[in-house]
């Protein structure tokens, strides 16, 4: 397991940091996943084997925020 983290942009309350923990949650491969609004961060535990930086990423972009 690895550990990713990611700077966000674009949330403005609980609900945004909830909704992207679920979305990083239910992509292939990923453990855990923490999204923080306070620090704008996502910390995600996740198998390299099937997932990577850049799905997470897009599962993000998809959501409506961005992330780095």
């Amino acid at each position: 397991m690895e550990t990713a983290r990611l700077k966000i942009e674009g949330m403005t309350g609980t609900a945004c940091a909830n909704n992207l923990t679920r979305v990083l949650s239910g992509l292939p491969g990923v453990a855990e996943a923490n999204v923080s609004l306070t620090k704008a961060r996502a910390k995600v535990t996740y198998d390299p084997a099937r997932t990577g930086v850049e799905a997470m990423k897009q599962a993000v972009w998809r959501a409506g925020y961005k992330a780095e």
